[in-house]
């Protein structure tokens, strides 16, 4: 059997998984954490293929969606979140040498984009944009039926416009970007902060606040936890009439786990936009959904680009 290898590095699991020559359905899948006191990622990286590609199979190329910023052109991670190991790693050509077939590389976001286009939610659409709102926010933009990518590989950062100029410290050490104040680490951040001023909630007592207990204790209506997604919402709304004015997308995907809150998040969206917008004509006919893949989407989007990159 031919097949083509997709992988999926995240700060805290590596994900490998193997697919035939058409078709979604794996036919192997593995995991690692990606740190291990035992070795190194990359080398863990290298045993996880080997886990799903046998030495009677035929592999003919590698798909690779990685935290960025990174350089698809180069093959370089310039920087991977939480991967110290990674930074200005070749690793395309670190894969070519170790497996001696073709790697192609592209930032999570953007891949998670393309598989959402093309096997999810989006199908069917030319001019897509897609947002993760998870511990931080990333994204990934199809104009005209191509990746959005820039000169250097690295457009398409939406989580890192400057929402508040002189707001929170973003985890890229730059204030006040839309991640810094609407992911789901900053949800519960400016929830701590009221809870610490004495804010009424049902949160007071809890342990640990996240993102996902503040969504529960919205929904039985907890008055706090409403605001927090109220305010996150309107945020996000706001910054996405602004994309909606330079990409004129017909369909945004919200994926990531705080999209799993729905409407609580979707609604004040929803909201702001329609404030926001400089005219109804850019959301006459825009669809605002939810990802369908949901953590395959940028394992599926490497499929994607280990086939499509392979072909040409």
């Amino acid at each position: 059997m031919s097949i083509y290898i997709a992988i999926d590095i995240g700060g805290t699991q590596m994900r490998a998984a193997a697919f035939p020559l058409n078709g979604y359905e794996p036919v192997a899948v593995q995991r690692v954490p990606t740190h291990n006191p035992d070795i190194s990622p990359q080398e863990g990286l290298v045993q996880l293929i080997e886990s799903v590609c046998p030495p009677d199979e035929t592999l003919i190329s590698i798909g690779v969606a990685a935290p960025g910023p990174l350089n698809p052109k180069t093959g370089v991670i310039y920087t991977a979140p939480n991967i110290a190991a990674f930074r200005n790693f070749p690793i395309v050509e670190y894969l070519q040498e170790k497996f001696n077939v073709p790697v192609f590389l592209e930032n999570d976001a953007n891949l998670a984009a393309v598989g959402e286009w093309q096997a999810g939610a989006g199908q069917g659409h030319t001019h897509l944009i897609y947002l993760t709102i998870s511990t931080g926010i990333g994204s990934g933009i199809i104009s005209d039926g191509h990746l959005l990518q820039g000169e250097g590989g690295i457009a398409a950062e939406l989580g890192h416009v400057t929402v508040i100029p002189e707001g929170p410290i973003c985890g890229c050490g730059q204030p006040g970007h839309l991640e810094a104040i609407a992911s789901g680490k900053n949800i519960a951040r400016w929830t701590k902060e009221k809870l610490a001023k004495g804010a009424e909630s049902s949160l007071q007592n809890a342990k640990k606040v996240t993102a996902k207990k503040i969504a529960k204790a919205a929904y039985k209506g907890d008055d706090l936890a409403r605001k927090a997604f109220e305010r996150a919402g309107g945020y996000i709304g706001l910054t996405l009439a602004n994309f909606l004015h330079i990409f004129n997308p017909s369909i945004v995907i919200f994926g990531g786990g705080v999209s799993r809150s729905g409407d609580l998040l979707l609604d004040p969206i929803k909201r702001s936009v329609q404030k926001h917008v400089m005219s109804p004509k850019y959301i006459d006919d825009l669809t605002i959904t939810t990802a369908t893949l949901g953590d395959d989407a940028g394992m599926i989007g490497a499929l994607i680009l280990a086939r499509t990159a392979t072909e040409k």
